[in-house]
């Protein structure tokens, strides 16, 4: 199990610590923050981005194909899901992540395709796709002593 503790900080500004990584995160000057860090949004992309990227390079080395290097561009937007061509939902708005990626390396044309194949399956992906249900729970802080 993975655990992110997350602590506000003045205005929007908030410190993430993932074990002993610490990340600032914040909303652009736009929306109210001081743009200190990326938003929340950008950090889900990340997120799948990085995952993207890690399980192509584990799949072309266990393969020992020639992968250079991976990019992977996205982007993140609100859609009205009848617009959505793919789509199962119909009414109301739904978020649509976009995910370019780009791949270097003397790969022949059916490793390019099959790469592509196993990026659907990065575990970020499959639980974005996935029916996700969180659990919540709140509490006062102890007070001061």
């Amino acid at each position: 199990m993975s655990e992110v503790v997350v602590y506000s900080e003045e205005g929007l500004q908030q410190q993430a610590w993932a074990g002993r990584h610490n990340l600032t995160v914040d909303e652009p000057t736009d929306a109210g923050g001081a743009d200190a860090g990326p938003n929340p949004y950008e950090l889900l992309l990340a997120a799948l981005g990085a995952c993207t990227s890690m399980t192509l390079r584990l799949y072309a080395r266990r393969k020992d194909w020639p992968l250079e290097q991976v990019e992977v561009r996205l982007t993140h937007s609100r859609v009205h899901a009848r617009d959505c061509a793919d789509c199962e939902e119909t009414d109301g708005y739904l978020d649509l992540i976009g995910k370019e990626i780009v791949v270097a390396g003397a790969l022949s044309d059916e490793q390019v395709t099959r790469l592509g194949e196993i990026a659907e399956k990065c575990p970020v992906n499959r639980t974005l796709e996935a029916s996700v249900k969180t659990r919540q729970e709140i509490r006062r802080a102890p007070a001061p002593q």
